[in-house]
């Protein structure tokens, strides 16, 4: 697991295990976020089976799949929406931690000026500057 801070309430993570799920909880998160769709990759979990050690483990789970390159400003609402809903610290993951980055990027547009955005995902290893412009509020 390649658990990348974003900030005090998110953190980021290429896919996770069911495995994974219990460390998860046991690190002190309280809601997981899934941004990657089933079936993306052959080999990968479903939903259903990380829902399920997620619910086990006592985590808050929301499955919100986004298709890779192609993150909309209504993905990123919806994402904002979650992370105001959910029990944090809130674990997001994708096939890479890239989507999760570019989903809370740009629910903080019009709340975080855009350096500070670029900044707090490049802290987390995600070299976001090639959307700037849609971070200009």
């Amino acid at each position: 697991m390649d658990a990348r801070q974003i900030n005090d309430e998110l953190t980021v993570s290429p896919q996770i295990s069911v495995n994974d799920v219990a460390r998860i909880a046991a690190l002190g998160y309280k809601s997981l976020i899934c941004n990657r769709p089933d079936h993306e990759d052959p080999g990968q979990p479903s939903f259903d089976e990380i829902a399920a050690a997620a619910e086990a483990a006592g985590l808050e789970v929301r499955f919100q799949p986004v298709v890779s390159g192609m993150v909309l400003n209504e993905d990123a609402e919806t994402f904002g929406q979650s992370l105001a809903d959910l029990p944090k610290p809130v674990f997001a993951y994708c096939r890479s931690g890239t989507r999760c980055a570019m989903l809370w990027s740009l629910s903080k547009v019009g709340n975080l000026p855009a350096d500070e955005i670029l900044e707090a995902a490049g802290r987390a290893g995600y070299n976001l500057a090639g959307m700037a412009h849609r971070l200009e509020g």
